[in-house]
């Protein structure tokens, strides 16, 4: 039999990126986490973490990350259904991965209403496309919003439909570094605004005309700030249309090239036996976010699809 004590332990410091910080999610104290992961690493025979900063788990550590993940959705539906159970009457928290550019656009409105109905509190992690999946693999979230198609194991994708990109800059940033018009040689000299290490959308964009690589680009990890800083004139860069939209109307930003976009498709995964919640969250998500993003046949680029900044 499982001791959820433990298995919980592990989930802590791995959710919670530390032992220190695990104790205080757990009320207890660092040492006695400790003693935990060692009892469930004495218990299976090898290591569960790998003690690094911060704690990742090592394979066993992610299949019991995932079992507990799934037993916690579980007991949620098994306590709806015994209230009895249900002694602290606190409400559910589901961990969520999905990317910056969503988090600052569509998904609030998505899924308000479910949070309120439900009681549902939202434990929300802003990761790229690579980090996010792994995340999922590691049983860390109990779900993702990312433009991968392919699910890990035992997971589901659903296509939610796509993001649409417009490279912008203001107009007198245009004139400063293309006085003559637009050319690629003249976008390559002018600074780019570019999420992280991760943001590869100004990168294909200049590859799609015939410049190799984004040479000059300030580094801006926040979706709100990076439209801020193209605001201020400071970069162009690929922002959301649906994010741009009243600065495009009043003419702060406009378009490089005008009629050009990069349409990016999301995905929703979701674990398969992740109970009623997360059941009710994927068909709420499926009739919502379409209402925000365009419909996945319509997903046609100038230069083809890419993938989001910040993702999951």
């Amino acid at each position: 039999m499982f001791d959820y004590k433990l298995l919980s332990a592990l989930a802590a410091v791995i959710e919670q990126g530390g032992f220190e910080r695990a104790a205080a999610a757990l009320g207890l104290s660092q040492s006695a986490v400790s003693q935990r992961i060692k009892l469930l690493e004495a218990r299976v025979g090898e290591p569960v973490l790998v003690r690094a900063l911060p704690p990742e788990p090592t394979g066993i550590g992610r299949r019991l990350l995932n079992h507990v993940q799934q037993v916690r959705l579980l007991e949620r539906d098994l306590r709806g259904r015994v209230p009895a159970l249900d002694e602290d009457k606190l409400p559910e928290r589901l961990r969520v991965a999905l990317n910056a550019d969503s988090l600052a656009t569509w998904w609030a409105g998505a899924i308000g209403s479910f949070c309120s109905e439900h009681g549902l509190l939202l434990d929300l992690v802003v990761e790229d496309q690579d980090v996010g999946l792994k995340r999922m693999r590691a049983g860390e979230v109990a779900a993702c919003v990312c433009a991968a198609e392919r699910p890990v194991a035992g997971a589901r994708s659903e296509p939610l439909g796509a993001m649409r990109y417009r490279p912008l800059a203001t107009p007198a940033f245009i004139q400063r570094w293309m006085p003559g018009g637009f050319s690629p040689e003249a976008l390559a000299a002018a600074p780019a605004l570019v999420f992280g290490p991760d943001d590869f959308l100004q990168h294909r964009y200049m590859a799609s005309l015939g410049v190799s690589s984004v040479q000059v680009y300030h580094l801006c990890p926040s979706s709100e700030g990076f439209m801020r800083m193209a605001e201020a004139g400071a970069g162009w860069g690929l922002i959301p249309e649906m994010q741009a939209a009243r600065l495009l109307a009043e003419g702060v930003l406009v378009e490089l090239l005008p009629g050009y976009h990069s349409d990016v498709p999301l995905y929703w995964h979701h674990w398969r036996n992740g109970g009623e919640l997360l059941a009710a969250l994927t068909r709420h998500l499926l009739r919502e976010a379409p209402r925000a993003l365009i419909p996945p046949a319509g997903v046609l680029s100038t230069h083809g699809n890419e993938q989001p900044r910040g993702d999951a």
